[in-house]
């Protein structure tokens, strides 16, 4: 069982937001969905759930349409930044209701967490802050008997406590129950050691779709004199750089030439995935002469 997002193209006010979109997302991974502000991420999560519909294209489960049907929708689940409960309610009223809409609710495990956190559960919904509005949706994230959970920037107002803690339980929850959980988040560092497969949106449209691992041992840093990293890193897919005193750094996306030879003065290191992240998506200007 799994979503298929085939040629997916939104425009908002005439402003593409998102252009001829195609990716699959498989049962029981964690996934990263990155990208700078307004590269599409939240409009992303919103079309696939059903919130808002694409202008054209098609999202679907199993050859089956998520678009207004309740037997695939109900097998997915969306925390995003938009408050959709009520300010009256009280927290423990809100599992409740979650039970009544999915058929089924892990009570034991949200009054579990609901004590990790430190989270009133006889509380108004209204009355948390920004920080505890966000514990309560992502105690009923981890506790909804849904088969695909999509977190839309899920540590907003979090403490590095706090965030630490989620990381944990979402680590633990997914060992003792496997299901797909696809994370937007800009906080790439924290994130990267918990995802299995990276989407990454930039200038409306996927530019990057694969395993971490695999994504990695193709990212490189080439440092050295300007002068030899330029020779060496000629021809190949340089992506960005950094000068700093003599020093210059080119950031490298792909094979390398194994038979050119490494000159003494020049070292080859793997990128990590936020490092990655930020070359692919800049305006790369000054870096646009070295892609090839």
């Amino acid at each position: 069982m799994s979503i298929q997002v085939q040629a997916i193209q939104h425009a908002f006010h005439g402003q593409t937001v998102l252009d001829d979109l195609n990716l699959t997302i498989e049962p029981n991974k964690i996934y990263g969905l990155l990208g700078r502000n307004g590269a599409g991420k939240s409009t992303l999560l919103n079309i696939i759930s059903s919130r808002i519909f694409a202008n054209s294209g098609s999202v679907t489960m199993d050859d089956q349409p998520m678009q207004d049907n309740d037997s695939t929708l109900g097998k997915l689940y969306l925390m995003s930044e938009v408050n959709l409960y009520s300010e009256r309610s009280r927290i423990k009223q809100l599992f409740h209701t979650t039970a009544l809409f999915y058929g089924d609710f892990d009570f034991a495990y949200a009054a579990k967490l609901a004590d990790s956190f430190g989270l009133d559960t006889n509380a108004r919904f209204g009355k948390l802050s920004t920080g505890y509005r966000t514990i309560c949706k992502l105690i009923i994230a981890l506790c909804v008997p849904a088969d695909y959970i999509f977190l839309d920037e899920p540590v907003l107002g979090l403490d590095a406590n706090h965030r630490e803690l989620f990381y944990q339980e979402l680590i633990e929850t997914y060992s003792d129950n496997p299901r797909t959980f696809v994370i937007s988040t800009h906080l790439i560092e924290e994130v990267a050691n918990l995802i299995e497969h990276v989407f990454v949106l930039d200038e409306h449209r996927l530019t990057l779709d694969g395993d971490v691992s695999d994504i990695l041992t193709q990212a490189y840093t080439i440092t050295g004199p300007a002068t030899d990293v330029i020779a060496y890193t000629q021809g190949l897919n340089v992506i960005g750089e950094d000068h700093l005193g003599g020093i210059t750094a080119h950031y490298v996306y792909g094979s390398l030439n194994d038979d050119r030879p490494l000159p003494d003065t020049v070292t080859v290191e793997h990128l990590d995935l936020q490092k990655l992240f930020v070359n692919l998506t800049n305006t790369k200007k000054e870096a646009a002469t070295h892609v090839n």
